[in-house]
């Protein structure tokens, strides 16, 4: 059966045969083949081809779902019962490893800096040697940032938090690779991205982010969750404002 779904990717985002073909490495032949007889690539051609398409490999070739099940399962590297529990060292060794990409959605993050005091210079070095570098923090005058502080009873202080941190990162905002924006969406997981390592700090509702568990993901190819949660932070990037 032809794959539809592969079609209609190919056409949403106004790709064609040929630049699919040529973003994979393959034969426009093979491309063509893939769609009007439902062949299933092999899976770097897969990866490859969905993420140009930015969709999901599962969707557009249901049929390798259970290597994809199988793949994601083993992304989840530790699970830690709350963020106190995420051993300093570990922090310490993400930050210093990265070198292309650090992503960081939170609304303070207090937390990362205070216990990093030299986190901002370190930032801007690595985003001076060719790293991206792109910061989240919650909007300290939004509506978000309040209801949460009421929530967790801290009120006013996690805008005053999120202030602070926002001050610590000043020294770097200056470097060019070194992005912060603020965002004002409700935030259901903080999320800590240092190249293909990930933490995953899930909010529960009237606990504030440090009692809550912390999941560390490392990416597979073929895998989704590392992906899923980088999805969602580009959602909330997208929708940010300049700090």
């Amino acid at each position: 059966m032809a794959n539809e779904r592969l079609r209609a990717a190919i056409s949403a985002k106004g790709e064609t045969i040929q630049s699919v073909a040529e973003h994979v490495g393959v034969d426009p032949k093979s491309v063509e083949r893939w769609i009007t007889t439902g062949r299933t690539p092999h899976r770097g051609h897969r990866w490859k081809a969905a993420s140009l398409l930015g969709a999901d490999e599962v969707y557009i070739w249901p049929s390798v779902e259970k290597q994809a099940e199988k793949a994601s399962t083993s992304e989840l590297i530790t699970y830690y019962p709350h963020r106190g529990a995420v051993p300093a060292s570990l922090w310490s060794s993400l930050i210093e490893k990265a070198t292309d990409q650090v992503d960081i959605l939170v609304y303070a993050g207090l937390f990362l800096f205070d216990g990093n005091p030299d986190l901002p210079d370190q930032l801007a070095e690595k985003a001076k040697a060719g790293a991206q570098v792109r910061i989240l923090l919650g909007d300290p005058d939004s509506e978000a940032v309040r209801q949460r502080g009421e929530e967790e009873g801290i009120g006013g202080d996690l805008a005053a938090r999120a202030r602070i941190t926002r001050r610590y990162l000043e020294p770097a905002m200056s470097t060019p690779g070194v992005e912060v924006r603020l965002h004002d969406t409700i935030l259901y997981n903080s999320i800590y991205r240092f190249d293909e390592d990930v933490l995953v700090n899930p909010h529960v509702l009237g606990a504030p982010a440090g009692q809550n568990p912390v999941m560390h993901f490392r990416y597979l190819p073929g895998a989704r969750t590392f992906r899923h949660y980088l999805r969602s932070f580009d959602y909330a990037w997208e929708r940010g404002r300049e700090a």
